[in-house]
């Protein structure tokens, strides 16, 4: 059986709503459970996230397909299924009977695939009868121990945790029947992540120049001013990238403190107000929120909601005011320069037809005024990345995240006070600023490095006792066979 995933629009009603979803199809047609369960979760649940319940039901199907003669009943075939996303379904002998060949799966991908499959067995097994895959079981004492613990540090975490009720042992709920590894504890906290603040004026202004820019007086003609401005809502305001694409053309205005600086808030994608440039049968302006004001103006979702290329995501940030993120731009010079490319942009802007109110937009003769996409973003960025002899590369931080990454870790350097590193990177907890803010390898390396010149001068003055090695004698024997020339070892070595 073939498994393909599409794009569809689906009614559920009388109505003229449609709701636009990933669908399963199957060789006897779409997977009706799941697009009934899609559609119960639409409201309160992104596309992104609709896409990996898709992907994962699909990997269970293939899985089901070629093993179900093996498993009298789902329990068991969805351990079973888990158990070789972590192992592969290879062998050793490179050959794999059932045709499926998967390697091994990461293991942060298996536990978010366990939830999101279980989350769906429960709600199929609740409304349509059908068996669950995962159901709950009781619970050992020491998976008790570890629930407990854990619902304690929770609770110590959250704002008026101590209101809580306390749990006890018999309080604790049963634990499903297949639960993911335990992954190890990693620290993402290392230079690599962050763009290297060394190179960020060479990329703006020499990275994002125009074909056949380059030494042209005027910046409209030497640079590509609307990935300019992009990366700069990122590397000097922190956001994220796709909240740089939720941008309307009225979002920025000069800051009413200091006009110079740019006053940009972007507004939830469908929550935050609209323009008043909608006005009803007597002129009046239309008061509303921007998805009404996008439907009923221009005919369009927000692009949180469609599926197609101008889909941009919206990781559900903490706001600052009535359903929008204030730009707190660090260095200030960075809200300056921001505002001086904007009034540039806007007359290159002027010249272009758009049927959408949003900033960004494709500048190509064809498809001008266009909304742009994050993928065109990303190509355009690695593009200047190497044009200032770098590597595009997540894992150097020359991927386009890592201008957050990079604010982050000014604002860590700088030394401000926790609230406001979590009220500038708009998160909702203090603990999720840590990946932005934890000190790095160099941090590591120098602060122990200036410990140790502490403790060598408490050594001088006599208040510390200093250990001391002499690296002769203990080169001096026992690397006969490491080093068996004496090249660097023994009595008496030959390379110093």
């Amino acid at each position: 059986m073939d498994f393909v995933s599409v794009r569809a629009k689906v009614l559920s009603d009388s109505t003229g709503a449609v709701s636009e979803i990933p669908v399963l199809l199957t060789d006897g047609g779409p997977l009706q459970i799941l697009v009934d369960y899609l559609l119960w979760r639409r409201h309160d649940r992104s596309l992104a996230w609709m896409r990996k319940v898709v992907h994962d039901v699909a990997l269970l199907l293939k899985y089901m397909e070629v093993n179900a003669q093996h498993h009298c009943d789902p329990e068991t075939l969805f351990n079973s299924f888990v158990q070789r996303l972590y192992s592969g379904t290879i062998g050793l002998d490179g050959i794999d009977p059932s045709g499926l060949y998967w390697r091994p799966f990461d293991h942060r991908v298996i536990g978010n695939v366990v939830t999101r499959i279980t989350d769906f067995s429960c709600w199929a097994a609740e409304r349509q009868g059908t068996t669950q895959v995962n159901p709950l079981t009781a619970s050992s004492s020491y998976d008790e121990m570890v629930a407990v613990a854990a619902s304690m540090a929770r609770r110590d975490r959250a704002f008026l945790g101590h209101t809580w009720q306390k749990r006890s042992f018999s309080q604790t709920p049963s634990g499903r029947s297949t639960l993911p590894r335990r992954p190890p504890k990693v620290s993402v906290s290392d230079d690599a992540v962050a763009f290297p603040e060394k190179h960020f004026e060479n990329l703006l202004f020499h990275g994002f120049r125009r074909r056949n820019g380059e030494g042209q007086p005027d910046l409209s003609k030497r640079l590509n001013l609307r990935d300019c401005l992009i990366t700069l809502l990122m590397h000097g305001a922190g956001f994220r990238l796709s909240e740089c694409f939720h941008l309307w053309i009225g979002d920025v205005q000069s800051h009413p403190l200091d006009p110079s600086t740019a006053h940009v808030r972007i507004h939830h994608p469908s929550l935050g107000d609209a323009p008043g440039d909608w006005l009803d049968e007597r002129g009046n302006p239309i008061k509303c929120n921007r998805g009404a004001y996008l439907a009923g103006k221009h005919a369009l979702k927000p692009r949180n909601e469609i599926m197609s290329k101008h889909y941009a995501g919206w990781k559900d940030p903490s706001l600052d005011g009535n359903y929008y993120m204030e730009a707190y731009w660090f260095q200030p010079e960075l809200g300056r320069l921001f505002l001086h490319l904007w009034m540039l942009y806007l007359k290159e802007l002027i010249a272009l037809p758009r049927s959408h109110p949003y900033a960004f937009v494709v500048e190509q003769r064809d498809t001008a005024g266009d909304l742009y996409s994050i993928d065109n973003y990303k190509q355009a960025h690695a593009r200047a990345v190497r044009r200032i002899g770098l590597v595009p590369s997540k894992s150097l931080g020359t991927s386009p995240h890592g201008h957050r990454h990079a604010y982050g870790r000014r604002l860590m350097r700088s030394g401000v006070a926790v609230q406001v590193k979590q009220k500038a990177l708009h998160h909702k907890s203090v603990a999720s600023q840590a990946i932005y803010t934890a000190p790095n390898a160099t941090d590591v390396s120098n602060a122990l490095t200036e410990a140790t010149q502490n403790l060598n001068r408490l050594a001088a003055d006599g208040n510390h006792v200093k250990p001391t090695f002499d690296f002769d004698k203990l080169l001096a024997h026992g690397f006969e066979d490491v080093d068996p020339d004496g090249l660097f070892s023994g009595p008496n070595p030959k390379l110093r």
